[in-house]
């Protein structure tokens, strides 16, 4: 049985950097994709940035550089360290688990939510 839980989010001051987790199980988070999606309202989900640690395959969406994925493989957990956090950037963060795209994407990671199987239940993040 698959689970991710996601823990970490909260209020936060504009500027300020925020660490949010992801606790999985039943999953082996370095062998596979590992992504953060996010959905701010009014606005449909996105995908923030994903890694396979295995494979040495990161993906980032155009985020200024403020934010980045860690995984912690002897914990199977993921991390999202973001930083230099503005108003626009609360809403709800999503740990999703998928498999690694196959030879011909050259082991990417993709950030399309329809290519993960498994969602955490999300936490909230807020930044006033």
């Amino acid at each position: 049985h698959v689970q991710l839980v996601e823990s970490g989010g909260g209020p936060v001051q504009a500027g300020e950097s925020l660490t949010i987790s992801c606790a999985v199980s039943g999953y082996t988070a370095s062998r596979n994709c590992m992504a953060w999606f996010r959905r701010r309202p009014g606005r449909e989900c996105e995908g923030i940035t994903a890694l396979a640690v295995d494979y040495d395959a990161t993906a980032y969406a155009d985020d200024e550089g403020r934010f980045a994925i860690s995984v912690d493989s002897a914990k199977n957990t993921v991390s999202l360290h973001m930083t230099r956090l503005k108003p626009e950037d609360s809403g709800t963060y999503y740990c999703a688990a998928g498999p690694v795209g196959g030879w011909w994407t050259q082991y990417r990671c993709s950030l399309s939510a329809d290519e993960y199987t498994y969602w955490g239940q999300g936490t909230q993040v807020t930044v006033s």
